[in-house]
């Protein structure tokens, strides 16, 4: 084993991966009709970049599981979309007790680590999932939602998206009501997908720490699902955290030859201008076609590490990046 293999496993073993966003909920539905046992998750499957085999040797000790549903579903349809997406996380767990546990805390999270479980949360992709309803935050949350995109690809009434049709507004006031009640009930506020507008009103807003579940740097790669500097910036002082994505278009122009070299020259550009203490990794695995040459399934991620040794990353910076600092974010949050 060479000696950047020896400490990326040295730090796996206390501080193992927790990924920000993998769509394996949503594959199961299009894929498989939602059967957790016919979509060979135990025996592993190469048509999913997400199999239980493959997590255990990717080094992940916890998953926001994506309960998505796309933005094209009218919003009375994305709430029973997204309750058949959390019910879907609830049945993955209880089909396979020996290798997840559901979580949705710091302690949560640390609890499943103690049984060698890994922890899978839920992540709300999208603030159409909500129907305008504060109600309805707060009953996702009560189900164990532990962090809500503000919008996905389509602006909402009240928040504005990367891709959605330019608007006057980043959020409405309703629009920071959402955000002051996600901060109340310990619910991330996830601005991936966002419009920087609306990066900047959230940030003004929220008193608790946010996230970007699955985003990487616009100064790196022009691309409107990126984080500007000025945003990044902030995140020391928010205490946020930026899980960097390795969806290849996001990451470079030539996304045909995406690679592992790419994912770390947005890493290295996260740590410089948000911090070490705010920078995590956010896949989307089974939410693209291909993840970047080297960074093909969830099994990857020892080697993106790796790469990050060879740089000169220490022991603790891979530890910060892997786990704690989403750890100490979502505890933050939730204080």
């Amino acid at each position: 084993m060479s000696s950047s293999a020896q400490t990326v496993a040295e730090v796996l073993d206390q501080a193992p991966v927790w990924d920000g966003h993998n769509d394996l909920p949503w594959a199961l539905r299009e894929r498989y009709d939602y059967s957790v046992t016919s979509s060979g998750l135990a025996e592993g499957n190469a048509d999913l970049h997400t199999d239980i085999p493959s997590l255990r040797a990717g080094g992940l000790g916890a998953q926001f599981w994506s309960v998505y549903v796309p933005s094209s579903l009218t919003e009375p349809e994305s709430v029973t979309a997204t309750l058949e997406q959390i019910d879907c996380v609830y049945r993955l767990v209880e089909q396979f007790p020996q290798d997840f546990a559901v979580a949705d805390s710091a302690d949560g999270v640390r609890a499943a680590w103690d049984q060698g479980k890994i922890a899978s949360l839920l992540g709300a992709e999208g603030g159409h999932s909500i129907n305008e309803s504060l109600g309805t935050l707060r009953m996702m949350r009560r189900l164990g939602v532990t962090y809500m995109t503000l919008t996905h690809n389509d602006n909402t009434s009240w928040a504005a998206s990367a891709t959605g049709e330019p608007v006057n507004y980043g959020l409405t006031a309703f629009g920071r009501e959402v955000v002051a009640e996600m901060n109340r009930i310990g619910m991330l506020v996830d601005l991936s997908h966002v419009a920087p507008t609306t990066m900047r009103d959230a940030l003004e807003v929220s008193t608790k720490p946010v996230i970007f579940s699955h985003s990487s740097c616009q100064a790196v790669h022009d691309h409107p699902r990126n984080v500007p500097d000025d945003i990044l910036g902030q995140l020391a002082t928010n205490g946020g955290v930026q899980m960097v994505t390795f969806v290849p278009g996001f990451i470079t122009a030539d996304k045909e030859n995406a690679g592992i070299d790419d994912v770390v020259a947005h890493l290295e550009h996260a740590r410089e201008v948000a911090g070490i203490e705010h920078i995590g990794l956010g896949g989307d695995y089974d939410g693209i076609p291909a993840g970047p040459k080297g960074l093909e399934r969830v099994d990857s991620y020892p080697r993106l590490l790796e790469a990050l040794a060879d740089k000169g990353w220490s022991k603790a910076d891979l530890a910060a990046l892997t786990s704690g600092n989403i750890l100490r974010a979502l505890g933050d949050a939730q204080s």
